[in-house]
């Protein structure tokens, strides 16, 4: 996968080119494309037309000569307002481009991440996505609606204009292409510099978005701490850090501008003193050198803006790079090619094959370690064992947040790698052991475990996980809005909307990780009394480390250093005594006659 997250060591963008990213996003709008550049065109052709009436009105004062000098002053009015529309049009349908651009952009990449596993999310923090999300593509909005419209009518003007000075006067202008290579060296070699300190400032910026988004996901934590000054403080660091290369930018970019501005005034001023000695001396007009001189103006002002301009690309350059390593980046995790299909209905058979598996941040730590394990269609088996030995990862594991290293694990037969994402965990509800609560009504957190149910459906699921009650006496009950992570519910009462969720969703396959760790015991007993329904005629895996919420499971598989330690009912096991007697015998005796560890 590409190392998206690795900032320090990122090879940096060499060239402009990195825009081209761009270009897919862009060629689906060929028609706002075509009608810029038309008007585009159009406004740089005006442009240079310009000097040529000034000049035919400056020598008509001379030939005395009213009707002809009417028609020029009418038209270089009539110039200037088409200037005005082509110059309204162009920046309507430029910034109209650059809007829809950056939409799409923000569109595509937040599908792309959204589905990445969690290794994904092992590597990079959910801060910097974030700040790429914004961040990166608000510069590209800046550069495809306003940019590089700018940029090409200015390649435009130089271009026009150097062709208009030859025309003008050959001696005078073959005197300003000496300055060129002045004006040139200094756009390259700070150009350069520019382009690397726009990266590591954008890279800054994403460092600080994710501490800032770390620090306030887990504010009660930090509060209740008192570590609000450390966290302060290390936020603080990457921020000024952040602006100190801003202002290393800055001030080269600003070098950069007042060497180019210098140079090519400085030229200019020179090439004048020369342009009037010319006319002093009869060898060219007065208005061809007010011609000359507007065309060396608009020249001169192009390349300034082209400089000022190529520090925006540059910077737009690192953005766009930053985010095609997004679009880019490689999951672990893939749908096969050709899928094969779950047979209907599904029946719940899981089986792990000797199943080999560590995480990507562990490579040299095994969390599965050769797991075979069997759940035939609606049994219910119960994982336990102390804190690490991999019962949460079988969890993710069939999920398939995640895929082995070695082994294979199967769903009614059928490896899970061949199978879409999307089909696989259609067929499984999941408890997960820190329930997520998003910023919306109770009803719609239920709803999210099948969005085509019904309110009726919504409230009959809330009941059977004993949360129809309190959700009852909130302030506007199922509609009240729960907050941030439901930041006004109990950890137990989070619980139980996790719980409903999973008993509307009604799936074939029932994964509860830690389900009752944080109710109360009449609550537990509500909720346990839900799932012992829910679980009739499903596959059921639960995790647990109450052994009194196990004790009715068909079999229980006991867990110790990724690896199987024992298997069996409750009363077996505890008859072979052991890791679950030990465990047994420490919840249900408080210790007392607990053998020592």
């Amino acid at each position: 996968m590409t190392d998206v997250a690795n900032t320090e060591d990122r090879t940096p963008s060499r060239k402009v080119g990195a825009l081209s990213g761009l270009w897919p996003f862009l060629k689906v709008y060929k028609k706002l494309l075509i009608g810029a550049l038309i008007s585009l065109v159009l406004t740089a052709s005006v442009s240079l037309s310009l000097p040529l009436a000034v000049r035919r009105v400056v020598d008509g004062f001379g030939t005395g000569d009213l009707p002809e000098l009417n028609q020029y002053f009418a038209a270089a009015l009539g110039l200037a307002a088409l200037l005005a529309a082509g110059t309204g049009l162009r920046y309507y349908l430029v910034t109209r481009l650059g809007e829809r651009v950056v939409a799409d952009i923000r569109k595509a990449l937040f599908a792309r991440v959204i589905t990445m596993s969690p290794a994904f999310y092992e590597r990079i923090m959910s801060g910097e996505v974030l700040s790429r999300l914004t961040t990166d593509t608000t510069l590209i909005q800046s550069i495809v609606g306003s940019s590089v419209s700018v940029a090409l009518r200015n390649v435009l003007m130089l271009i026009g204009g150097l062709a208009l000075l030859a025309l003008t006067s050959p001696k005078l202008t073959g005197l300003v292409l000496l300055l060129v290579p002045a004006v040139i060296v200094p756009i390259v070699v700070l150009g350069r510099r520019l382009r690397r300190l726009s990266k590591e400032n954008q890279d800054w910026i994403a460092a600080s978005s994710g501490n800032a988004s770390e620090a306030l996901g887990a504010a009660q934590t930090v509060q209740a701490f008192t570590h609000e000054g450390r966290s302060t403080e290390a936020f603080n660091v990457v921020t000024e850090k952040s602006f100190d290369v801003a202002m290393i930018r800055i001030m080269t970019r600003a070098a950069m501008t007042v060497i180019i501005i210098s140079l090519v005034f400085a030229g200019i001023v020179g090439v004048l003193w020369i342009g009037a000695l010319d006319v002093r001396e009869g060898l060219m007009s007065v208005g061809e050198l007010v011609q000359f001189v507007i065309y060396s103006v608009l020249v001169a002002g192009s390349v300034g803006a082209l400089s000022e301009i190529w520090g925006e690309l540059q910077r737009a350059a690192g953005a766009t790079e930053r985010l095609m390593e997004l679009m880019e980046a490689v999951d672990t995790v893939r749908d096969p090619a050709t899928p094969q299909a779950l047979p209907a209905p599904v029946k719940g058979a899981v089986a792990f094959e000797n199943v080999q598996f560590h995480y990507p941040s562990r490579p040299k730590q095994s969390a599965l370690d050769g797991v075979t394990l069997r759940a035939a269609p609606g049994e219910t088996i119960a994982l336990v064992g102390p804190s690490g030995a991999g019962k949460t990862t079988i969890i993710q594991m069939l999920m398939r947040f995640y895929d082995p290293q070695q082994g294979a694990i199967t769903l009614d037969g059928i490896d899970l790698r061949d199978l879409t994402r999307s089909d696989l965990r259609g067929a499984m509800a999941l408890v997960p052991q820190d329930p997520v609560i998003f910023a919306t009504t109770a009803r719609e957190n239920i709803r999210f475990g099948r969005p085509e149910a019904t309110d009726a459906q919504i409230e009959e699921a809330a009941l059977a996980a004993a949360a129809h009650d309190f959700i009852t006496a909130l302030p506007d009950g199922y509609d009240t809005e729960l907050g941030e992570r439901g930041v006004m519910l109990s950890g137990g009462q989070k619980q139980r909307i996790a719980i409903a969720r999973a008993i509307l969703r009604d799936a074939p396959v029932l994964l509860l990780d830690e389900a009752t760790s944080a109710l109360d015991a009449e609550s537990e007993r509500l909720v346990q009394a839900a799932v012992d329904r829910l679980s009739e005629g499903r596959t059921t895996l639960v995790v647990a480390h109450r052994l009194a919420t196990v004790r009715k499971a068909d079999r229980i598989v006991v867990f110790d250093q990724g690896r199987i330690a024992a298997e069996g009912t409750h009363a077996e096991l505890v008859a072979q005594g052991g890791l679950y007697a030990r465990l047994a015998r420490l919840q249900f005796t408080d210790g007392l006659d607990a053998e020592p560890a």
